[in-house]
């Protein structure tokens, strides 16, 4: 066999791994974040300052941010259910010692504490857990895209051929919605007076840069006989062609339905087209072609996976929407936030139990079909994973009030403790640091640029394996590229981030 066609049988015929394991891997980016503000707190109660150096901020977001994300998808994925474990015990080692060494003139009651906690106020305007819910799935796939080609990532991460969860299969979808917690539509307050479909118009310009890029990678890959996985999205679609679509068809059914509605939309996609999988030839014209045997002739035939797996991704969006709308009601208080969390709890039960019914009366879960239980999945996973975020921002908050002054970046601001009240409502200012001086921070400076980040990741991951055998790759040397591959990355967002550019062009 060729080396290209040795890295399409690594890739290909795998049947993902267990609910419990994506699970349990899904808990350590919040615990990361978690354990990151833990030591910027502890730092400031040392020092009585954040840590001002770009280069320190830099390589301790890296270390705790991403490092442990990389070793867990590799020579670690074997204890993978015992790393929370440790990362828990670690930040609640952290929690302690900040909880013990604190000043001796703040040292209030802890239930005065829980209390004032409680009754805190929140910065209204900004959501924390949207932001890094996006920015971590984008180094989520980030890592993995390269990683899967090595033989230290396991093999039942990768990509189900046809049904199965793998984590990267849950990437996909988590990719699309985190696109739909900040679309347009969201960020459109009742301008009643814009034309209905204007937002579709923008949409249809917004999105040359994804049809470009799709476009780039298919003449790349064609052009250098790149190894591909040609039953993941057909003979010439990819990715970038789908979120593209998947943006266009919302915007557009969208302006037609009323956004508060988007569920029963989404509902109904996503039922119609199981309902088609399930009692039509669909099903087998994707797995199987229009000959039965695999054919790729035609436009439609070549590329069925990825065009007809358009309904499922759509349906994910539109649901997606629906639970951005949710998160942004204003929601001023620590106590509001918890009441949310318990509602994205529930939703995460619910839709555990529809996904085990699903399963049971239609067929598992199936990326390359994006049906009915591949979607119920994805918005359980994603939605317990942004649970998880909601989470360890609140830990923060709590964390920060018992260091008075301390600051976190990404992370929920106090603008109002119940001590800082009057009787009249007194106006909202910050609680924690007066200057104005930003901290450094790895999750803004991706946040800044998502999109180039990504891109870079596509562009070094087709650089290594063309100059790379990564399939005969000893763990130390993975290590090392994995970690070479994506420090490079961030330092590039990081500096323009220093630096205040944003390279977007639409």
């Amino acid at each position: 066999m060729s080396q290209k066609q040795l890295k399409e049988a690594f890739i290909s015929n795998l049947n993902g791994t267990s609910l419990l394991e994506i699970s349990a891997g899904l808990s350590l980016p919040p615990l990361c974040l978690l354990c990151r503000g833990l030591l910027l707190i502890l730092h400031y109660l040392h020092h009585g300052k954040p840590v001002s150096s770009r280069k320190y901020s830099l390589l301790l977001d890296f270390l705790v941010l991403v490092s442990p994300l990389l070793f867990s998808c590799t020579v670690l994925s074997p204890i993978i259910f015992f790393i929370p474990l440790i990362l828990a015990a670690f930040c609640a080692g952290i929690f302690s010692k900040i909880y013990s060494q604190r000043k001796q003139e703040a040292r209030t009651p802890f239930g005065q504490i829980v209390k004032e906690f409680q009754k805190a106020c929140l910065d209204p305007e900004y959501i924390p857990a949207i932001t890094v819910f996006r920015v971590y799935v984008n180094v989520l796939t980030s890592i993995s895209i390269l990683a899967v080609d090595f033989p230290q990532y396991p093999r039942r991460y990768a990509k189900a051929e046809t049904y199965g969860t793998g984590v990267m299969d849950l990437g996909v979808g988590a990719f699309v919605f985190g696109n739909a917690l900040v679309c347009p539509e969201l960020r459109q307050e009742s301008h009643r007076t814009q034309p209905r479909f204007s937002s579709v118009a923008r949409q249809v310009f917004s999105v040359w840069p994804l049809l470009s890029l799709g476009v780039g990678r298919l003449l790349s890959v064609k052009s250098i006989a790149y190894h591909e996985h040609t039953s993941e999205y057909g003979v010439h679609w990819n990715f970038f062609f789908t979120l593209a679509l998947v943006r266009l068809a919302a915007s557009l059914l969208l302006a037609i339905f009323p956004k508060q509605k988007a569920w029963l939309v989404a509902l109904a996609l996503a039922g119609l087209y199981q309902l088609l999988l399930s009692t039509t030839s669909l099903k087998t014209f994707v797995l199987h072609g229009s000959d039965g045997r695999g054919s790729r002739l035609g436009f439609l035939d070549a590329n069925r996976e990825g065009l007809l797996s358009l309904f499922g991704y759509l349906a994910i969006y539109l649901a997606s929407v629906q639970v951005g709308l949710w998160l942004l009601q204003r929601r001023s208080s620590v106590r509001g936030w918890l009441e949310a969390l318990g509602g994205l709890a529930l939703a995460v039960l619910v839709l555990s139990v529809v996904l085990q019914l699903c399963q049971a009366c239609t067929e598992p879960v199936s990326r390359r079909l994006a049906n009915l239980p591949f979607c119920t999945w994805v918005l359980a996973h994603c939605l317990l994973l942004l649970a998880f975020f909601v989470l360890a921002d609140l830990s923060l908050v709590f964390t920060k009030l018992l260091v008075k002054g301390s600051s976190v970046p990404c992370c929920w601001k106090v603008v109002q403790t119940p001590d800082s009240r009057d009787k009249h409502g007194a106006e909202a200012v910050p609680v924690g640091r007066r200057d104005k001086v930003s901290q450094p921070c790895l999750i803004s400076a991706i946040n800044k640029n998502q999109l180039l980040f990504f891109l870079l990741a596509n562009v070094m991951t087709g650089a290594v394996n063309i100059l790379i055998d990564t399939i005969h790759s000893k763990a130390a040397f993975t290590l090392c590229i994995l970690h070479l591959y994506m420090f490079f990355n961030c330092l590039i967002m990081y500096i323009l981030h220093a630096r205040n550019i944003v390279l977007k062009f639409w």
